[in-house]
C-alpha cells in the first residue's frame, strides 16, 4: 500500500499556478480544497493541476460554510450538494470530502439527511467522505456512532483533532472505543488538536507529545483497516490551517509558527511514520 499526501490549500494566498510546481517538488501528490462557483475558473484550476501532474481532492460544505446557515433545511443542504456535485465532475476530483449537515438537527433529521446524501453520490457516481467537524451532524463521536448503527455504509473522513476538543479530551480510554467509526474511515486529515484546542501551536513541541502520538495511533488504526481492505493508495492530507487555528502572539497579531512549514512537517513526519508501520506490519506477520 502507498500512501499519497495532499495539501490544503486552507489558508493559502498564492495562485494555483505559483503554487503546483512547488508542491509537487516537495512530494505532494495532490491538494484538497473548495472549488469555484465559476465553470471556466474550475477548468483553469484542473489544467494547472494536471499540468504537474497532480490530483485533487474536492471540499463541499452541504451548509454554504464552515459554520452552517441556521436557518436552512436538510432539503437546501441537498439542494447545495446535488449542484457541488455537478460541478466537482469538471475537476475530475479523487473524490469529494463532505462537511455536512448542522449539529442541531435531530437524530432522526439526520438519519434521513445522510441516507439522502448516500443517494446523491451514487447518483452523481462520485466518492463521498463526510468529515468529522464541529458545528456539522459530525461533530461528536458519539452522534457519529448513532449514525453509524442506522447507515453502515457510511465513509468518513477523520480529522479527529474536533472530536478531541468536543470531548476535551484524548480520546484513549477503554470506554472510547471507536472501532465501527475506524472501520468506515476512508481519507486522513492530519492536524494535531488537543483537550482546549483544534490545532497544538506545533506538532513538534514537546508539551504536545502525547497529542500528536495519539493522533498518530488513530491514523494507524486506519492504515491497519486500509490494508486489510486491499487499498493500493491511502490518503492523507496535511490541514494545519488559519482561521484562528493558527496561534498568534498576544497584542502583536505575529503568527507562533509558519503555516507552510508547518504543514511541511507534517508531511516529512508522516511519510516517515509510515515507512515506519508498513516495515512493523511486514515484520509482525
Amino acid at each position: 500500500m502507498k500512501l499519497d499526501i495532499f495539501r490544503t490549500l486552507w489558508g493559502v494566498q498564492t495562485p494555483i499556478e505559483c503554487l503546483a510546481g512547488a508542491l509537487k517538488a516537495k512530494g505532494f501528490c495532490g491538494v484538497e480544497s473548495r472549488f469555484s462557483e465559476e465553470k471556466h475558473e474550475r477548468l483553469h484550476f484542473r489544467r494547472v493541476l494536471e499540468d504537474e501532474g497532480l490530483s485533487f481532492i474536492g471540499i463541499i460544505f452541504t451548509g454554504s460554510d464552515v459554520i452552517p446557515d441556521q436557518s436552512e433545511t436538510s432539503a437546501q443542504h441537498l439542494e447545495r450538494l446535488a449542484r457541488k456535485l455537478r460541478d466537482a465532475h469538471d475537476l475530475a476530483p479523487r473524490f469529494i470530502n463532505v462537511l455536512p449537515g448542522n449539529d442541531r438537527w435531530s437524530l432522526t433529521e439526520q438519519v434521513d439527511f445522510f441516507g439522502k446524501a448516500q443517494a446523491l453520490a451514487k447518483d452523481h457516481n462520485m466518492l463521498c467522505s463526510f468529515e468529522t467537524h464541529r458545528a456539522s451532524s459530525l461533530y461528536s463521536p458519539w452522534v457519529t456512532m448513532d449514525l453509524i448503527r442506522q447507515l453502515p455504509d457510511l465513509q468518513f473522513t477523520t480529522d479527529i483533532s474536533h472530536w478531541v476538543l468536543v470531548c476535551e479530551r484524548l480520546l484513549n480510554s477503554e470506554q472510547d472505543d471507536l472501532s465501527p467509526f475506524l472501520e468506515r474511515v476512508h481519507h486522513i486529515q492530519a492536524r494535531v488538536g488537543y483537550d482546549q484546542g483544534p490545532q497544538v501551536p506545533h506538532p513538534a513541541a514537546p508539551e504536545y507529545a502525547e497529542s500528536l502520538a495519539f493522533h498518530q495511533g488513530i491514523w494507524e488504526s486506519v492504515w491497519r483497516q486500509h490494508l486489510k481492505k486491499g487499498y493500493e493508495k491511502t490518503t492523507l492530507t496535511t490541514e494545519f490551517g488559519a482561521d484562528g487555528y493558527l496561534h498568534h502572539l498576544p497584542f502583536t497579531n505575529v503568527p507562533v509558527a509558519d503555516l507552510a512549514s508547518l504543514n511541511d512537517w507534517m508531511a516529512l513526519t508522516e511519510r516517515q511514520h509510515f515507512q515506519e508501520f508498513l516495515a512493523h506490519m511486514h515484520a509482525t506477520q
